[in-house]
């Protein structure tokens, strides 16, 4: 009996000498505080120089109309949560990607068309294959998408893509 009570008292104190040791391996123990796994800093600024500059036309030019959203991820814009579906891996799908500006409405800040600004980094194949499975998701979900390389008459552009969707 005594051999069994010793044994079970062994076994307590492994388990714990383990949970305290992988508490002490996922954060490092200084003093009475724990260290952070992961450190982070405030970045400077959310979008790039092209994304900014791209984000004033479209704020000067259609926010007394439109709500212009900048850095849009997918599961914000489309549902995942389709009929007969695996919601789960279909989310993960769509989890990582994301548009550069949404147009919505004012009045249920629906989404109305989302903006690509193709830089450079388009040309990549990678890049390429990423950006023809946003465009099928969003032509799936009825979001039209405005792909722009400059930003001449940008505004005009978006206002006639906004009048086409509509008529739709």
């Amino acid at each position: 009996m005594n051999t069994l009570i010793i044994l079970a008292a062994v076994l307590v104190v492994l388990f714990v000498i383990g949970f305290v040791f992988k508490l002490l391996s996922e954060t490092e123990v200084t003093g009475i505080t724990a260290k952070p796994k992961y450190n982070y800093t405030k970045r400077r600024y959310l979008m790039t120089r092209a994304e900014h500059d791209c984000y004033k036309l479209l704020a000067r030019g259609l926010g007394d109309q439109y709500f212009v959203f900048a850095q849009v991820h997918l599961p914000e814009i489309v549902s995942e949560k389709v009929p007969g579906q695996k919601w789960r891996p279909a989310r993960a799908h769509i989890d990582r990607k994301s548009v550069d500006f949404v147009i919505c409405d004012k009045e249920g800040i629906s989404p109305l068309l989302a903006i690509e600004l193709d830089d450079w980094s388009h040309n990549r194949e990678d890049r390429q294959e990423r950006d023809r499975e946003v465009e099928r998701i969003l032509a799936q979900a009825g979001l039209p998408l405005l792909r722009i390389t400059d930003m001449e008459d940008l505004v005009n552009r978006v206002q006639a893509k906004l009048g086409a969707s509509e008529h739709a």
